[in-house]
């Protein structure tokens, strides 16, 4: 049976071992370049402490690798206000967890667990059938859910104001004839006269 653990038993569970005392003198052992061999970068103080993806100076791989173009890219910086995400939330859903009548937002998706939080914005879709009658409140709506949420009765609510696009102007090609000019006509080119005339 062991001794009873009191102060004069204490002792550690593993061997203590001392620190290597570099840079004391030749005799110590590891005296003069102190273990670190001569020169060099990792002879220098702060070698280990390269941030990730250094190569030593030479250009890095994320700098020689090609990039995608324009300011949806993961490496496009500034990133700017183009690379946005939208929940999905579908109807399918809401018919399963909410009840006939009920209010939903943000808040009410987080307790039923349809969202994480209430950061990201919310687009609700079309997909699936329902049959109760909700009011629903989100930052967009695809046009196939606001149809079926209002086809059952309930209310649609949107955030953010749906984008109105600009409709495309058609280029109006002429008509055949019209805006082409009339190709000049060539001088007449005096004749010679005859012998008849010249007599």
């Amino acid at each position: 049976m062991a001794d009873d653990l009191n102060l004069s038993t204490l002792r550690p569970a593993q061997a203590r071992k001392d620190r290597k005392r570099v840079g004391r003198g030749l005799g110590s052992g590891k005296g003069r370049y102190s273990g670190r061999g001569i020169k060099g970068q990792k002879s220098r103080s702060g070698s280990a402490k390269m941030p990730a993806g250094f190569e030593g100076g030479q250009m890095p791989i994320d700098m020689r690798a090609p990039k995608l173009r324009g300011n949806t890219s993961a490496d496009a910086m500034p990133i700017g206000p183009f690379r946005t995400y939208s929940h999905p939330v579908n109807l399918r859903d809401l018919d399963r967890v909410f009840a006939d009548g009920d209010t939903v937002d943000l808040e009410t998706m987080v307790e039923k667990g349809l969202l994480k939080n209430t950061k990201t914005d919310v687009k609700v879709l079309g997909t699936g059938e329902l049959t109760k009658k909700l009011s629903v409140t989100a930052h967009s709506f695809s046009a196939s859910a606001r149809e079926k949420i209002e086809g059952a009765g309930g209310t649609v609510t949107a955030l953010k104001e749906p984008k109105v696009r600009k409709p495309k102007r058609a280029r109006v090609k002429p008509a055949a004839g019209e805006g082409e000019e009339a190709p000049a006509e060539a001088p007449v080119e005096a004749e010679a006269p005859t012998e008849a005339e010249a007599d």
